[in-house]
Formats: C-alpha cells, sequence, structure tokens
C-alpha cells in the first residue's frame, strides 16, 4: 500500500491501493471492438487485481477539496482516505472508505448501469463532509461526553432501531437527502459536523432558532479544541477490506446472477404496497408507483444497502419485484412528497 501526502503536512494522506495495474485490465488499454466487451472483461476480473489507485482520479481532486474545507476551518487532521466496497468508516476507526468503483471511469459506467445513477461531485462531497464527521467523532471520542450524549443521545443506540422521520423537526440539520441526521445519534453528529463544515454556508443564520443550533455550537466548541491535534491513526487492514483485498470479482461484487428473490407468493408485500402507496382519485393524473419506484431505483438502492448492509444486488432485485407488483395492482405515488415516502 501506498501514502500520498496531502498539502497540509502529516495530517492527512491516500491510502492507494496496488501502484501497478495489469495490462489490459485499467486504464491505457488497447481499444475493445465495443462496451460490452470491455464492461464483460472488467466484469471476469478481482477488483484487488485492477490496479486502482486515488492517485490521478477525480476522488483524488475531491478529497483534496475536502482537505481544503477542513483547513480552512482551522483543523489539522486530515482522515486518512482509501478505496474500498462501499462509504463508510469501518469498525469506528477514523479513516474513510470510498467506493472502488469512483477511481475508474468504466467501473463507474458499470456502477451507473447497475444501479441507475452514478454519485455526482456534489454527491461525493456531501458524503465526504458526512464521514469525515464521523472520522473526527471516533478519532477524538465525541461520544464520550456528557454533552454530547445530552445532545445526541446514547451513542450505542443500534441502527435497527424502528426509524420514523419527521420532515417538520428543526432538532436535526439537513444535509444529505433524506433526514440522515434523524438516524442514530452518531449520524446526528456526522450531519452536523458537514453542515458546520460546509463552505459558504452561515450556520448560524440557517439555523437560528432552531434547537439543532444547540447541536452545530457544540460541534464549534469541541472542534476548536481539538483544531490544531492530529492524533495517531491505526493502519488500514485487510479486515477494513481495501481494494488489495478485496478478492472477488467485479461480476461477484454486483452478484449479477441473484436478480430473483425467494418469494413464494408474489402478493406477500401487497399490504405493504397499499400502505405506502394508493389508487389515484378519478380525474387525477398522479404518477405511478411502479414508475415512482423505477425513477427512484439508484437512491432506494443506495439508501437500503448501506443501512441494512445487504448487498446491491438484493436490494435492486427487491425494489424491481416491488414495482413490477405495484404495476400489477395498479396503485400511484399520491398523497405524499417524494423524500418522505422514500423513506
Amino acid at each position: 500500500m501506498q501514502e500520498w501526502p496531502s498539502s497540509h503536512g502529516d495530517g492527512g494522506y491516500f491510502i492507494a491501493g496496488t501502484a501497478l495495474a495489469r495490462e489490459g485490465i485499467v486504464h491505457g488499454d488497447p481499444p475493445h471492438d465495443s462496451w460490452e466487451q470491455e464492461r464483460d472483461n472488467l466484469l471476469r476480473h478481482r477488483i484487488s487485481d485492477l490496479g486502482l489507485s486515488i492517485e490521478g482520479t477525480r476522488v483524488e481532486r475531491l478529497v483534496r477539496q475536502l482537505y481544503d474545507e477542513l483547513a480552512e476551518t482551522g483543523l489539522s487532521f486530515m482522515p486518512p482516505v482509501y478505496l474500498s466496497d462501499q462509504w463508510g468508516c469501518p469498525d469506528n476507526i477514523p479513516i474513510i472508505g470510498v467506493p472502488f468503483y469512483l477511481a475508474d471511469d468504466r467501473l463507474a459506467r458499470i456502477e451507473d448501469e447497475s444501479s441507475m445513477g452514478i454519485e455526482d461531485d456534489r454527491d461525493i462531497m456531501r458524503y465526504l463532509r458526512h464521514e469525515a464527521g464521523h472520522a473526527y467523532n471516533y478519532a477524538f471520542r465525541f461520544y464520550d461526553q456528557a454533552d454530547w450524549r445530552r445532545l445526541f443521545g446514547p451513542y450505542s443506540r443500534p441502527y435497527n432501531d424502528r426509524f420514523r422521520v419527521d420532515p417538520m423537526s428543526r432538532a436535526y440539520v439537513r444535509h444529505i437527502l433524506g433526514w440522515y441526521a434523524q438516524k442514530p445519534p452518531d449520524e446526528d453528529f456526522a450531519e452536523t459536523f458537514a453542515v458546520w463544515m460546509t463552505p459558504g454556508l452561515d450556520w448560524r443564520a440557517t439555523y437560528a432558532g432552531w434547537p439543532a443550533l444547540q447541536k452545530l455550537e457544540y460541534a464549534d466548541k469541541v472542534l476548536r479544541e481539538v483544531a490544531g491535534t492530529v492524533p495517531e491513526i491505526p493502519a488500514v487492514t485487510e479486515d477494513d477490506l481495501p481494494v488489495h483485498a478485496m478478492h472477488y470479482t467485479v461480476a461477484e461484487h454486483y452478484d449479477e446472477e441473484s436478480d430473483e428473490l425467494p418469494v413464494s407468493d408474489a402478493r406477500h408485500f401487497d399490504g405493504d404496497l397499499r400502505t405506502l402507496f394508493g389508487e389515484a382519485s378519478e380525474g387525477v393524473d398522479t404518477p405511478t408507483a411502479s414508475g415512482f419506484l423505477r425513477s427512484h431505483r439508484r437512491e432506494l438502492v443506495t439508501r437500503v444497502s448501506y443501512w441494512t448492509g445487504e448487498s446491491g444486488a438484493t436490494v435492486r432485485a427487491l425494489v424491481d419485484f416491488l414495482a413490477a407488483r405495484a404495476e400489477s395492482l395498479g396503485l400511484r405515488a399520491v398523497g405524499r412528497e417524494a423524500s418522505l415516502l422514500i423513506e
């Protein structure tokens, strides 16, 4: 593994994958007769053999932007970033995993085709700021402070708590779409951190009169206290699943053959679908439920996979199954705002 020093000294670095790419696999390949042939070639290769690296990619450019933004706030710790299977800080370690496909345009195209969408630069920066919030929380153990627990709640609150969004609540900041801050307290702090560090945002004015302002003021206080501190960070291990440890093929990552759900009765989710959707009133033109599910497929797959740990292939199969069933039932997306319906 290679470490690429950031422009801000020893405070942060990129953790790159294998420096050497195998001939005919990554950038610099001879042209193929068609995208289909190139796609099939990539799908057959193990991710660990693709020679993926952050250096020279848009991931590097955007991580540099993150480091610049952190430096502008006065913070010295630049969380290390490495390529992995998905977004996240593994096992509460203050390092940031970034999806491997973002480091290669062709892999990004496969992801785009598999999930009906790919993160743009704005999305990536939102995720990077959010994950940086996790990294700071883990590095400095803010969650052990009484004030943190008072404002955000118990750090140990599990992710499988039933989640009911309150779109009108002003007790939480709004950053990643879908009220991520209303999930467990760790996510609340990460979102608060992301808002606090967003360039050009006057968070005091934006959140004036909101209970969430207390959280932002707390973040401002504790982050200024650690501004000049750079903690020691453990090295990335294979347990953290860097790309060089992903000894399975691109096809296996997407599990393309597992596109059917083991549902013995097609009516199994009919009650849930009717609860979520409904039938349009006569003369009222509303979007079909199946169209809604298909048009928001990428967002649904991304969120459900992220929060449940289920593979993207399994969630895609579920969404496709529900869309087909909603179409057969003639359901429509009525009575709810789209983002609330997604939640």
